[in-house]
């Protein structure tokens, strides 16, 4: 399954939900449209049994799913691919553990010379931000939009943004360059299928 060359990367909202309500969360974005979903849990109960129930929501759905960090967790449920950091081991770590066919996506921050190298090593695609504040990533440094403007003239895979985007600012992000939205909070704070189809309202002109 490939990556989506445009549309809304759900990333899942774990922290204080049980397993069974992730689920019905994310089935929701999915008949919402979502075209890919992140499995992101930073204190994980039972993984393995939540990352196979999304992975075969999504199979449904014909949509990717993506593991963030734990590419062995990818590898183990069969999942799509990984989605890593300059802390979760290298492109080429995971390639080797997860096969030539996976998707391999890399947090750039507001860095193009990362983006760049990342492509040259195979990465299905690269994700900036965050461009404004987020309440899953507080600490995290801010990107440009300036920076999707050059991405958009020197990458050639999938261009991802992340970072506190709400149906109201994200239609700048994509006119800047980006190709997918990857939010958390603005799908899954309040009714995941409607706030999916908001979302995907946002790329009617691009």
């Amino acid at each position: 399954m490939k990556f989506p060359a445009k549309g809304l990367y759900a990333i899942t909202q774990t922290d204080g939900k049980t397993s069974e309500i992730i689920i019905q969360e994310v089935s929701s974005a999915l008949k919402g449209g979502a075209s890919v979903i992140q499995y992101r849990d930073k204190s994980p109960v039972d993984a393995i049994y939540l990352a196979k129930e999304l992975l075969s929501l999504c199979r449904r759905h014909q949509v990717p799913l993506i593991i963030n960090d734990d590419a062995e967790l990818a590898y183990r449920i069969g999942a799509d691919g990984v989605h890593i950091g300059k802390k979760d081991g290298g492109i080429l770590a995971a390639r080797k553990i997860l096969g030539t066919k996976a998707i391999i996506g890399l947090s750039c921050y507001d860095d193009i010379n990362i983006a760049l190298k990342a492509e040259s090593k195979g990465v299905d695609y690269v994700a900036f931000g965050r461009f404004f504040p987020s309440s899953s990533k507080p600490l995290a440094s801010p990107a440009h939009i300036e920076t999707l403007r050059l991405a958009k003239k020197q990458i050639n895979v999938p261009i991802v943004a992340i970072g506190g985007i709400l149906p109201e600012n994200g239609r700048q992000l994509i006119a800047a360059g980006a190709n997918v939205l990857a939010v958390i909070g603005g799908v899954f704070d309040c009714n995941p299928k409607q706030s999916a189809q908001t979302y995907l309202k946002l790329f009617n002109s691009y």
